[in-house]
Parts: structure tokens; C-alpha cells; sequence
């Protein structure tokens, strides 16, 4: 049906955006783990703090990035999808009326 084909498309936009958002978030997690572990010595104790601190907020920035990624990706793909989308809703909108 058209309701179906509708829910397919949006998990056709949203489905590379969300592997992005997961492998680019656990990178970016382990990257501020990494810094935290530095900073408090568990690994290389012979590193200094700052090193591990700089890292570690690298690490939070990526992390925060990865949530403006995944809007920008599901953004350009709602772009690229959007005739279809619409002309699929108004199907839907009309048989519903």
C-alpha cells in the first residue's frame, strides 16, 4: 500500500544517517574514553595530564558533533527524496479523506 511504501522511503532517508551516527558516536566515545583514561593515569602513566585532557575534549566534541551530523545527513536525504515523499503523503492524505 502507499502507507507502506511511505514508511519503506523514510527508513530509506534515515537508515545511512543512523550507521553514520552509531559508528561515527562509538569512535568519537572511545576517543573521550582514551582522554579520560589519560588524564587519570590508568594508561600511559608517563603522559601528562593536559595531554589527556586535550583529547578527551576533542573527544566531547566529536561526540556532540555526531548529533548535527545526523540531522544535516537526514536533512540532504529528506532533499533528495522529498517529490516522492509528498506525492506519496497527498495519496495517503486523499484515499484518507
Amino acid at each position: 500500500t502507499k502507507t507502506d511504501e511511505l514508511i519503506a522511503l523514510d527508513k530509506k532517508v534515515r537508515k545511512p544517517a543512523k550507521i553514520f551516527a552509531y559508528v561515527f558516536g562509538s569512535i568519537s566515545s572511545l576517543i573521550f574514553g582514551t582522554g579520560m583514561c589519560l588524564s587519570m593515569k590508568v594508561i600511559f602513566a608517563s603522559l601528562s595530564l593536559a595531554v589527556g585532557i586535550g583529547i578527551g575534549v576533542f573527544g566531547m566534541a566529536l561526540c556532540v558533533l555526531n548529533y548535527f551530523l545526523y540531522k544535516k545527513i537526514v536533512a540532504k536525504r529528506k532533499k533528495r527524496y522529498r517529490e516522492k515523499i509528498l506525492s506519496l503523503c497527498d495519496d495517503v492524505l486523499t484515499q484518507n479523506a
